[in-house]
């Protein structure tokens, strides 16, 4: 900073014998400007129509998602702009200070290369405590006549623009004043709360709003060349007919008919389906369209979407048959569960007629839904002694959610099943209106390699929270060391309908700490699995790992059954559940075990008798 303003001061004495003007110079010079004599075209005391903007959860939400609060302040923000990054924790605070009071602040993201995930990411790094939103096409500014970032909007309860104009004159362009002198945004709330004189308009300051950027359409892009590869590679096997998806990409017809949603979804960064920031960690599993991609695809739909000489048909990654890999074993229920039309449904425990007579080590497991419409999510457990008993933190070995994945392993890992445990499942299920039934089906493949290392997990859980009624971040924390030097292989959140972020953090031995996975904008049905490259991130042992994860009870979480209650920990929807799942490997783990490929039965070497480490929580 020093340098900065040292700089800054030379530069403003050859300002004085410039033949430009001050300000071209100063907006050459620094890339922002005072917008002197830029006229607004929205006056003040223009009644203000209902504003349209993009929540975290990828949600268009408008004003009247936010009841009807007595001020509205509207803050333009980016998340480049260096004069906005000063003013956040001011918004933050002047938020506290005036919500109990009717005053609902908004940040309104209106930078042009900021994703939803690169908002939410910021509202979690500044801790901001009202909703920050993102206005894609700038419509939002353009209807207030806001020029600059951090310019601020000021509404009152009849939606009528009452101030625009900039927070206070603290931090100004090239220097900071050492105190306050004048503080327009809090005068302008006074003023509206308790009918005073509304201080006048002042000059905007900051970065310019730059419009979103217009898309060329480009007639040389065809399906077949250029689409086709990058559907295969990026969104396949989801959007194919027995995917996650809700509809097939298989096709040059199903594409074309679906671009605008494609158009849609890619630009706001939707899809594919991703929530881990990649400011945190490189993950293996990563199917985000870069940049170019993106602007091919939307460039190719702009052109009327020629579908070029070639086949109209994708190529899907994942194997066409009923399973991810080829199963040695799959097995089912021993009936139909029966499921009624409405109402919840409690979770439901099963065995399944598969018991192992001998240590048993399995590479693939993938848990399926003769109806897939009913089951949420499921769990897959191993139980001893003929006890229907799960225990997460013991007897986990893998489970289906939304948008997850099969249990893959790569050749020299496996998961443990012990002599003489039988498999359960923990099924959680859901109504559809009607009387529905299920059968669950699992299926497993046994290592065809030497195993090296088994997968270990902990879970950094905590069942003691309480989130009181209307908080908008309120946090939960878990923490547990590990024991011996390891290895991550992966990351797994899992929250229900009022998760809004989950961090996963390593305090190292040696004092320094690190973000190894941020996922800031969470989703219930998007629940993924984030896997590390192999060996690449290590942890000594007397690392802990913390968890930390924020809810939100508000009203404005557009999924919150009931804002106005107090919510604990609980197995149902409405409930809420804090589990951060890290899966890894012991570091000097090299077993060498020779495996039956018809049984998963150990042939030769010594298998570890304990898989599972003591339990050693410490939660917060």
């Amino acid at each position: 900073m020093t340098t900065r303003l040292k700089t800054w001061r030379q530069y403003s004495v050859s300002l004085q014998y410039s033949k430009l003007p001050r300000l071209v110079l100063l907006f050459l010079l620094t890339g922002y400007a005072v917008a002197v004599g830029e006229e607004n075209n929205v006056p003040i005391n223009t009644k203000v129509e209902n504003l349209t903007f993009t929540d975290i959860r990828f949600a268009t939400r408008t004003l009247n998602d936010f009841g009807n609060p007595k001020v509205y302040v509207l803050a333009f923000l980016t998340n480049t702009c260096p004069l906005a990054q000063r003013y956040l924790p001011r918004l933050a605070d002047l938020s506290d200070e005036y919500a109990p009071r009717g005053v609902q602040f908004i940040g309104i993201n209106v930078g042009p290369g900021d994703s939803i995930m690169d908002v939410a990411l910021h509202a979690l790094e500044y801790n901001l405590t009202f909703p920050y939103v993102k206005d894609f096409r700038g419509d939002t500014a353009k209807r207030l006549g806001v020029k600059r970032t951090p310019e601020v909007c000021v509404l009152d309860n009849e939606r009528i623009l009452r101030y625009r104009g900039r927070i206070d004159d603290q931090y100004r362009l090239g220097g900071v004043k050492p105190t306050v002198s004048n503080q327009e945004l809090r005068d302008a709330i006074e003023a509206i709360l308790n009918g005073g004189t509304v201080p006048e308009e002042t000059p905007g300051e900051g970065c310019a709003i730059t419009p979103p950027p217009t898309v060329e359409p480009d007639p040389k892009l065809t399906f077949a060349q250029h689409i086709a590869p990058i559907l295969q590679h990026r969104c396949m096997p989801c959007h194919t007919p027995s995917g996650n998806a809700p509809f097939p990409l298989t096709t040059y017809e199903r594409v074309r008919s679906k671009a605008r949603v494609i158009d849609a979804v890619i630009r706001e960064g939707r899809m594919p389906p991703w929530y881990a920031h990649p400011k945190y960690g490189t993950f293996v599993n990563d199917r985000r369209l870069t940049e170019d991609e993106v602007q091919t695809v939307r460039r190719w739909i702009a052109a009327g979407c020629p579908k070029g000489e070639g086949s109209g048909e994708v190529a899907v990654e994942a194997p066409q048959g009923e399973w991810a890999f080829e199963p040695d074993v799959v097995t089912e229920a021993t009936a139909s569960i029966a499921l009624p039309a409405d109402g919840f449904i409690p979770y439901k425990y099963i065995f399944l007629p598969l018991t192992f007579d001998e240590d048993t080590l399995v590479q693939c497991i993938e848990i399926k839904a003769t109806n897939p419409r009913v089951l949420h999510h499921a769990n897959l457990f191993y139980t001893e002694g003929g006890k229907l008993e799960f225990d997460r933190a013991t007897n986990f070995l893998t489970g289906t959610v939304p948008g997850g994945v099969p249990a893959v392993l790569e050749d020299g890992y496996a998961f443990r099943i012990p002599k003489g445990a039988t498999l359960g499942l923990q099924l959680h299920y859901v109504t559809t209106g009607k009387v529905e039934e299920d059968r669950p089906r699992v299926a497993l493949r046994f290592p065809r390699v030497p195993v090296q290392k088994i997968m270990r997990y902990k879970i950094l859980d905590n069942s003691k929270f309480v989130i009181p009624p209307g908080a908008f971040a309120h946090p939960v924390k878990a923490k547990r060391k590990m024991q011996k030097d390891a290895y991550i292989y992966a990351f797994f959140g899992h929250m229900h309908l009022r998760g809004r972020d989950m961090t996963f953090t390593a305090q190292y031995p040696d004092g320094r700490k690190e973000i190894l996975c941020c996922m800031p904008n969470y989703s219930f049905d998007w629940q993924l699995s984030y896997i590390c490259p192999p060996n690449t991130v290590f942890l000594p042992a007397g690392t802990v790992l913390e968890c930390t994860a924020h809810f939100d009870n508000s009203a404005f979480n557009p999924f919150n059954p009931d804002p106005t209650q107090e919510i604990r920990y609980g197995p149902q929807t409405v409930d809420e559940m804090m589990q951060g799942f890290v899966f890894f490997t012991l570091a000097d783990e090299t077993l060498n075990l020779e495996c039956d490929p018809a049984t998963g039965h150990v042939r030769s070497g010594i298998l570890p008798t304990a898989t599972v480490e003591a339990a050693d929580a410490e939660t917060e």
